[in-house]
């Protein structure tokens, strides 16, 4: 009997950070990702069929909170940080044994070059994320029409308003051939309102900046009742 949990793979994903990564799947289509096999699981055999399927279980590891301990009361962002709840009632980064779930988007099943790979649309995993496993999703076991989700019952939305300022624009569309859907990639995250609850209702320009593949992106939320988000900059790490 095995009791050591090894991971099959790991993610390649634009999110080179925790900042800014959006709390549940599917939220920004934008969001593309590659789920590569590690050498134990690199063959053909262990995805035989898998392409049948338009939608996947990746099953996680947090591995940059698993260390970080946890509690069995947490303090949910779409709470606005103001409520605890326990730690089985969300989706929590912090828990105790460091496992989460997401259903992506399968685009395609990759083998090249000796190398195994999914093509994902739709990940809210952060890059280097370990894969535990991976499951096929069943709509018809899977989706629960008639089922309620209490406080997150809803998707979640925000009334903040991006824009880029002109130097920002011209830096999308250098990165146009690199990344394609770039300027609106940047939109659906920003969309999300990744700011920490606490500073939501913060007075005065707030300064921000966040890690897409390897670009640094700057911003700042403006405007009236901080519901406005410019884009002030786009550099890449590598310069």
């Amino acid at each position: 009997m095995h009791s050591a949990i090894e991971p099959i793979a790991l993610i390649e994903s634009p999110y080179k950070q925790k900042f800014a990564i959006p709390r549940q799947p599917r939220l920004i289509e934008e969001a593309t990702a590659r789920c590569v096999f590690l050498p134990n699981f690199n063959r053909e055999e262990f995805v035989r069929g898998l392409e049948e399927f338009s939608h996947i279980w990746l099953i996680f590891q947090f591995h940059e909170t698993i260390d970080k301990g946890w509690s069995p009361l947490v303090r949910p962002p779409r709470l606005g940080g103001n409520e605890k709840k326990g730690v089985f009632a969300t989706r929590a980064t912090h828990r105790p044994n460091g496992l989460g779930m997401s259903a992506v988007k399968l685009d395609k099943v990759n083998y090249e070059r000796g190398q195994l790979w999914l093509d994902l649309t739709g990940i809210d995993l952060l890059d280097g994320t370990p894969i535990i496993d991976i499951k096929p999703y069943l709509p018809y076991s899977d989706s629960l029409p008639n089922a309620t989700a209490g406080f997150a019952d809803t998707r979640p939305e925000t009334e903040l308003e991006v824009s880029f300022s002109q130097s920002a624009l011209t830096q999308c569309n250098h990165y146009q051939n690199t990344y394609p859907n770039l300027q609106q990639f940047i939109v659906n995250v920003l969309k999300q309102d990744p700011r920490p609850a606490y500073k939501k209702n913060r007075s005065g320009v707030q300064d921000y900046a966040m890690t897409l593949y390897d670009l640094n992106i700057r911003w700042q939320v403006i405007g009236r009742e901080n519901k406005v988000t410019e884009i002030s900059a786009i550099d890449s790490d590598t310069l």
